[in-house]
C-alpha cells in the first residue's frame, strides 16, 4: 500500500483522540474495531448499528485496505 493510499483512508491518529490510537475521522471508534467486531463472528451491519457515527463507505475502506496490506505482506516476506 502506497503513502497517498494510506493518507486517503478515511482513519487518522491524534495524541489528544484516544490518546493517539487510529480512529475512523469524525469519531472516537478505534479501527481496530471492525476487525475485532469481524474476527468475534458479527457481521459488518451489527458492527454499524452499534457505531453509528462510522460510515459504511469508511468502514469497507478500512476493511479493503487490510485485505491489501496482509497481501502486500505475503507478497513481500
Amino acid at each position: 500500500m502506497t503513502f497517498a493510499q494510506v493518507q486517503a483512508l478515511p482513519i487518522h491518529s491524534d495524541p489528544e483522540i484516544m490518546g493517539g490510537t487510529p480512529v475512523f475521522v469524525g469519531t472516537r471508534v478505534p479501527a481496530r474495531t471492525v476487525f475485532d467486531y469481524l474476527a468475534d463472528g458479527n457481521n459488518l451491519d451489527e458492527f454499524l448499528e452499534d457505531f453509528p457515527s462510522v460510515e459504511r463507505a469508511a468502514a469497507v475502506k478500512v476493511l479493503e485496505a487490510g485485505g491489501i496490506c496482509l497481501e502486500d505482506l505475503v507478497h513481500n516476506s
